[in-house]
């Protein structure tokens, strides 16, 4: 799998999670805890991609 490909699926995800915490906010009894456990995840994911997107470090 490409670099490309990989950010690509991260992206996917990180917007259904997105849809997930919007769609669980809604609700009136929202799962405060099932909220944070998506939060996180949805930070990881985008920690992901910005790690994959920046450039490699170059060594002298």
């Amino acid at each position: 799998m490409s670099i490309e490909s990989h950010i690509s699926e991260l992206e996917k995800k990180h917007r259904a999670l997105e849809k997930e915490i919007e769609t669980e906010l809604m609700h009136p009894n929202s799962d405060d805890a099932k909220v944070s456990t998506l939060k996180r995840k949805k930070l990881k994911i985008k920690d992901e991609m910005v790690r994959l997107k920046s450039p490699e470090p170059t060594l002298h």
